[in-house]
């Protein structure tokens, strides 16, 4: 036993119980048919002609269906006679490279052989002047350089700011095609001037690019796309506050608080663009946004590899593990906080040798008296929370609870010989 061993001691932990949070379930069955159907509008279509180069700005968030959306979107364009092309439209994303955004975009799926366009990935940008508080506002060359400039996002809940406006089209616009240099300055002044930098160097942009429109969705509880919609150029300042209340009204979130000790198995970018998202956890790197869940501890246990090493975030937790450590590439996510001008999410928590070191950590540090009243909720991420693990401790709660469906009897914590807790296996 070494020291750490000894000093967390002899921890028991709880019996941990699976359940499954419901929420509603409508979302759309053929999104590929929604985004055609979309691109067929009137008010669509008289916007492309043939032989037209246009560039679909593509994301690196995990979009739900995004290599489909992509591909509806590309062949919808093709089927009016354009040419387009991809640009990765990610900031500082990717190491702040033109290989790095690639190589996310490929791990997400987005490829040419499988949305049926090239890519043009470049950290080069075209300077469209400054705001009147002199950030200056630029554009991805390969887009500004197009005959036209299509947006693929998600509307969703900021994980840093709050506004009518928050991550969605205008942030891609502004930030996403802004590259690294442009959501340098979008970040300049910190995230309280965020919402209206966002928002004023999109209008920059819309006046003085060629976007046509944009594709936005809005996801269920579940990760399933509930809405599509194509969004001409001019209306997308009006539309998207209208889709992030939509958004909004659908966020999952875990039904049980406060919390002892919360465990999440993975982060990564594709969840959140803080790796864990602080509307779900109610960590937050900024005070501008106010989680509704109180946890003392924070456990996390790994990185996804879909990221390229980007732990940005990781600084909200209490205690990690040394395999999440040593994915970590320094360089990806410091140029993420670096770029967003906001540190706190790159500290380094604790940092224990194994998953169940990990958990004992945080439990034999979480000041809870009595520990068979133990408060643990286990999630797998923060964008799918609707079958997690919860500690018997909260068992009559969630008997009570008609939004909570038991699926297990309590049983421990199961982890193989090196300590590494075992994978959910969804209940069907």
């Amino acid at each position: 036993m070494n020291v750490l061993e000894r000093l967390i001691g002899d921890v028991t932990l709880p019996n941990m119980v699976r359940v499954r949070q419901k929420f509603a379930d409508d979302h759309i069955a053929d999104v590929a048919a929604a985004v055609l159907e979309g691109l067929a509008a009137p008010a669509i279509t008289g916007r492309v002609t043939p032989g037209m180069s246009i560039a679909i700005a593509v994301g690196s968030r995990g979009l739900a269906d995004l290599p489909i959306l992509v591909a509806a979107t590309v062949k919808g364009l093709k089927a009016m006679g354009a040419e387009p092309f991809i640009v990765p439209a990610m900031g500082s994303h990717g190491g702040a490279t033109a290989e790095g955004q690639a190589l996310l975009l490929n791990g997400l799926g987005v490829t040419e052989e499988a949305v049926g366009a090239p890519i043009r990935s470049s950290m080069e940008t075209v300077s469209l002047g400054t705001l009147p508080n002199g950030l200056p506002v630029l554009m991805d060359r390969h887009a500004f350089e197009a005959d036209g400039i299509v947006v693929i996002n998600r509307i969703k809940a900021h994980t840093s700011f709050s506004a009518p406006i928050e991550s969605g089209l205008a942030k891609m616009i502004t930030i996403g095609l802004g590259k690294q240099e442009g959501a340098a300055s979008c970040h300049a002044m910190g995230f309280g001037y965020m919402a209206d930098n966002v928002v004023d160097m999109a209008k920059i942009k819309l006046d003085q690019c060629k976007i046509l429109f944009g594709v936005a969705t809005v996801e269920n509880s579940y990760d399933k796309i509930c809405t599509v919609a194509v969004v001409p150029a001019e209306d997308i300042l009006t539309r998207e506050p209208e889709l992030l209340k939509e958004s909004k009204a659908r966020m999952p979130r875990i039904m049980f608080n406060p919390l002892d000790v919360l465990v999440v198995d993975w982060m990564g970018k594709e969840f959140s663009g803080t790796g864990m998202d602080p509307n779900i956890t109610g960590r937050a790197s900024t005070t501008l946004v106010q989680g509704t869940l109180t946890t003392t501890r924070m456990v996390v246990l790994d990185l996804t590899k879909k990221g390229g090493g980007n732990a940005t975030g990781i600084g909200l937790a209490d205690v990690t593990t040394r395999k999440l450590f040593e994915k970590m590439d320094l360089v990806a996510t410091y140029a993420n906080h670096i770029t967003s001008t906001v540190l706190s999410g790159a500290r380094i928590p604790m940092i224990m040798e194994t998953d169940k070191l990990a958990i004992m950590a945080a439990i034999r540090t979480c000041n809870a008296l009595d520990m068979s009243k133990l408060r643990v909720v286990r999630v797998p991420n923060t964008l799918h929370i609707g079958e997690i693990s919860i500690s018997e401790a909260l068992l009559d709660e969630a008997r009570a609870n008609p939004d909570i469906e038991i699926l297990s009897d309590p049983e421990p914590m199961q982890f193989d010989a090196s300590g590494t807790i075992a994978e959910f296996a969804l209940v069907h």
